[in-house]
């Protein structure tokens, strides 16, 4: 579904991400770690396609398609999506609007649609505000996830959906993104594959994740168990991840 070969990503003049290659299989989530400022939220907008974010070298390849000669909403109509770790507030445009041109396919009975959408995230009560405009940062988060559940992508990149959250909201978060991947499906079956961000983990106790990446300084550190890796972060910090690093190179 996702394979990138090799891939350096600059910003302006500052190259932030270095040789990154990773491959993601058909209904298949992987989890990408790493501290702060390591490069990880660069390497999503770089596969989403956003201009300030130029690929200088490798390749990025997309259910079998070369995309870097793709602008970021021909991705999103070839089946990308991607929920922002700060998405901004748009006034002026209502949360049900967006949701309806969200939908990857319309039907004569697109309100009741977004109502059962809206049922899921418990944003009934908000369907006639302003996208962002005074929601909670659980709120904001539940709304990223309704609209990827109306887009139905093939492959979603998620930016740190627990940050910001609460106990309460990450639950549903949780079940959002599970319903998003297709969890209750066997992996054969399912039709999304996803790449999530994670600095603190906390999202994988409520989503499963097959394969864990660490990134530090923009590399790729180490991959393996993300829950083995999650443990190693917990009890050493980052900062062995990055002694790791320095001791393999």
């Amino acid at each position: 579904m996702l394979e990138l070969r090799d891939v350096s990503v600059s910003i302006g003049n500052k190259e932030i991400v270095h040789d990154v290659t990773i491959t993601i299989k058909n209904g298949e989530t992987h989890a990408l770690f790493g501290p702060n400022g390591s490069g990880k939220t660069t390497l999503l907008m770089a596969i989403m396609g956003f201009p300030k974010y130029q690929v200088t070298k490798g390749t990025i390849v997309f259910d079998g398609k070369e995309i870097l000669n793709l602008s970021l909403d021909e991705r999103a109509r070839l089946g990308i999506g991607m929920s922002f770790q700060r998405p901004p507030v748009l006034k002026g445009v209502k949360t049900r609007d967006m949701v309806a041109a969200s939908l990857s396919d319309k039907h004569n009975n697109v309100d009741m649609i977004i109502s059962e959408l809206a049922e899921k995230a418990d944003l009934l009560d908000f369907l006639d505000r302003e996208v962002n405009y005074g929601f909670s940062g659980g709120e904001i988060k539940r709304s990223e996830l309704m609209q990827l559940l109306a887009q139905k992508p093939q492959l979603v990149l998620l930016d740190e959906p627990e940050s910001g959250v609460d106990l309460v909201n990450i639950a549903v978060i949780g079940q959002l993104i599970d319903e998003l991947l297709e969890k209750d499906c066997p992996i054969v079956e399912r039709k999304c594959s996803g790449l999530i961000i994670t600095h603190t983990g906390h999202i994988l106790d409520y989503v499963n994740a097959r394969t864990g990446y660490v990134m530090c300084d923009g590399r790729i550190g180490c991959e393996g168990n993300p829950r083995e890796i999650l443990k190693t972060v917990k009890e050493k910090g980052y900062e062995e991840c990055i002694r790791c690093m320095v001791r393999r190179s």
